[in-house]
């Protein structure tokens, strides 16, 4: 390939051993020349000696020589028109760094041992007439809506990542939780930890997790409308705190909780609601604010709430 390559560790290869991140981008390099590879000391993460089995995280950057091989190939995936369609119909924002999704519920951000439909399998409907295809820099659950942003560029995906890690991204979230959080407003800081296909909170092996809430109006005792921001980014950080801590899970939510009250929409009610970050771009602050889910937007008129009281959706970040 004639040079030495730093590629920076992507969201969508998060916490993943050093072998199968090459055999995701490089799977022609056999794993007896990866082997060799690293005990020369050739390969590096963080410019540290490297092993095969340890673990890549968002962010790391992995030194990689000049190889016989070529990584792999950027070829144009062919997707249905239907598929198409879909994907550029979510479309908030874009500028030439990044694109702002509006992610339907029930739509996996990657794919699985059961996952065959997903974001990342059809970002090539968003190149918009771009060489590269679009890169993932974050994630949601499964079944929460709203607010998702790709890169257009792997330098862009680069400066978006460490953007997440950081402080620099901003985002607030809705849900609609059964009960009412006592007190009405206030922040949590409860470490989590993750337990096999589970979060729990554990104050003394946990790792921190910070979110915020507000309530923006109740029913009774029945119901709240909640308004919320995750100041780390634990997974299922919001979920887990709102069930262990205040004790108002979010309704629809299967694994946590499980939450539910007679007549209301089924599904989670978990939207992420808007994001306020720096374009690669532009350099300048970006805002976009993702319409309701279908099933939310049953359960707030439902309700009676009404998302017109919101329409400067990080006021309450800036009251605190």
């Amino acid at each position: 390939m004639g040079q030495v390559a730093l590629i920076t560790v992507l969201e969508k290869d998060n916490d993943i051993r050093l072998d199968r991140w090459f055999s995701r981008h490089y799977p022609e390099l056999k794993h007896g020349m990866l082997e060799r590879l690293l005990k020369n000391k050739n390969i590096r993460v963080n410019k540290l000696r490297a092993t095969a089995k340890q673990h890549v995280v968002t962010g790391d950057e992995i030194r990689i020589p000049p190889l016989d091989v070529a990584p792999k190939s950027n070829a144009i995936v062919r997707l249905k028109k239907s598929d198409i369609d879909f994907m550029q119909n979510m479309v908030l924002y874009k500028d030439d760094a990044m694109i702002i999704l509006n992610k339907p519920a029930g739509l996996s951000v990657q794919g699985g041992s059961k996952t065959v439909r997903h974001i990342d399998g059809m970002l090539d409907a968003l190149r918009f007439g771009k060489d590269e295809k679009p890169h993932l820099v974050h994630r949601l659950d499964k079944e929460t809506s709203g607010v998702l942003v790709v890169a257009r560029t792997a330098n862009a995906a680069s400066v978006l990542t460490s953007a997440f890690k950081g402080r620099d991204v901003h985002k607030v979230y809705w849900a609609v939780v059964k009960g009412v959080p006592k007190p009405v407003a206030g922040k949590i800081e409860a470490p989590l930890l993750k337990k096999t296909d589970r979060v729990v909170v554990d104050m003394e092996a946990g790792d921190k997790a910070i979110s915020v809430y507000n309530t923006v109006e109740a029913l009774g005792k029945t119901a709240a409308w909640l308004e919320l921001s995750p100041f780390t980014g634990r997974t299922h950080q919001l979920r887990v705190h709102l069930t262990d801590i205040l004790h108002t899970p979010i309704l629809g939510d299967d694994k946590y909780g499980k939450a539910e009250i007679t007549g209301m929409a089924s599904g989670l009610h978990l939207h992420a609601r808007a994001i306020e970050i720096t374009s690669p771009a532009t350099h300048r602050k970006v805002v976009v604010v993702a319409p309701l889910s279908q099933h939310m937007q049953e359960t707030f008129s439902f309700l009676g709430f009404n998302e017109k009281d919101r329409t400067q959706p990080f006021d309450f970040l800036k009251r605190r």
